[in-house]
């Protein structure tokens, strides 16, 4: 993984090395801002290789961004990005007048080779996820994906789907302990469902296709694990109601897991597990019953099997030891 932070820089030095090295030399636009204010300018990004795509995540305070003709000139891209909004929002103009908002939340797309020109809304800065896909890695060849320019989501069905999707990359680019299995065959998968879920939405690729059914089982897939996450706690957690949750049936819940290396029972009981060894590292003090109960298992005793069967000893073991590595 690659980061960066303008604290390495000294102060009266650090916007005109972000314009240009990595404004210009990384991303390929032209970064402005006022003079007075570049003393105070602050920015941070990573980039990650994640599945065929390169995964950037970047917080930075206000200035102007450009990819002009020229820009595009010195460094052709040659791909589609999917943008993240995180922060307060953005505005996107310079195409042909059409200009728009970003909010927070909210999911954009372009072609990297058409002009633009973007800057945040409010005192906020920029703080945004963007998926940058070549062309040359997305199954859907079609002319029209080089004429993107940049445009929001309208489709409020497809946000949850492209939130989880980032979310799993996001882990995955972390190595967070808790993240879904992010194997590269899997990281590929969300890059794909990524790029075509895109594609959906601005009419290239046809839900109904091979490749709009496969970008949508494996973001569901995501979104399902996610659900699953968020009501951890609740001992009744059960596929009917994460289904429900979904949108979708049962029967189509169990398929979306058989595709994946575990079934959802498995899923539940390992993410209860994750979190469980989260807390036991993170919250020394609190009682292992409290924690059984938090992660949403039934009774202490089923805890307690579960967990000697998975890691080969007790979680009063585990937290003595430290837990690091297990």
């Amino acid at each position: 993984m690659n980061r960066w932070c303008t604290d390495e820089v000294e102060p009266h030095d650090r916007f005109d090395y972000w314009r240009e090295v990595r404004a210009k030399g990384l991303f390929g636009v032209t970064a402005e801002l006022e003079r007075e204010r570049r003393a105070d300018f602050f920015g941070e990004f990573s980039l990650r290789q994640l599945g065929g795509g390169g995964l950037v995540e970047l917080k930075a305070s206000h200035y102007t961004v450009e990819r002009s003709t020229s820009d595009i000139a010195y460094a052709p891209g040659d791909s589609i990005c999917v943008y993240q909004q995180l922060g307060s929002g953005g505005w996107f103009g310079g195409m042909r007048g059409n200009d728009f908002a970003i909010a927070n939340g909210s999911f954009a797309t372009s072609h990297t080779d058409l002009p633009y020109r973007t800057a945040p809304l409010g005192a906020g800065g920029f703080h945004l996820r963007i998926l940058k896909i070549p062309v040359s890695h997305i199954p859907a060849q079609d002319r029209r994906i080089r004429e993107l320019s940049p445009k929001t989501f309208n489709d409020p069905a497809l946000a949850p789907l492209l939130a989880a999707c980032f979310a799993d990359l996001g882990e995955a680019a972390a190595g967070d302990d808790g993240a879904a299995d992010t194997s590269s065959l899997v990281q590929a998968s969300l890059v794909q469902a990524l790029a075509h879920l895109a594609l959906i939405e601005r009419g290239i690729v046809r839900p109904g296709s091979r490749l709009g059914q496969a970008a949508l089982r494996t973001a569901r897939l995501s979104q399902a694990r996610r659900l699953i996450e968020r009501h951890l706690q609740n001992p009744d957690l059960a596929p009917a109601m994460v289904a429900d949750l979904l949108g979708v049936s049962v029967r189509h819940l169990h398929m979306l897991f058989e595709a994946a290396e575990k079934s959802f029972s498995q899923t539940v009981t390992d993410e209860r597990l994750k979190r469980s060894r989260r807390l036991l590292r993170e919250t020394p003090e609190r009682l292992i019953a409290d924690i059984a109960t938090s992660c949403g298992f039934e009774s202490l005793a089923t805890y307690y099997r579960v967990f000697n069967a998975a890691y080969g000893m007790a979680p009063g073991d585990f937290r003595a030891r430290g837990a690091e590595g297990h």
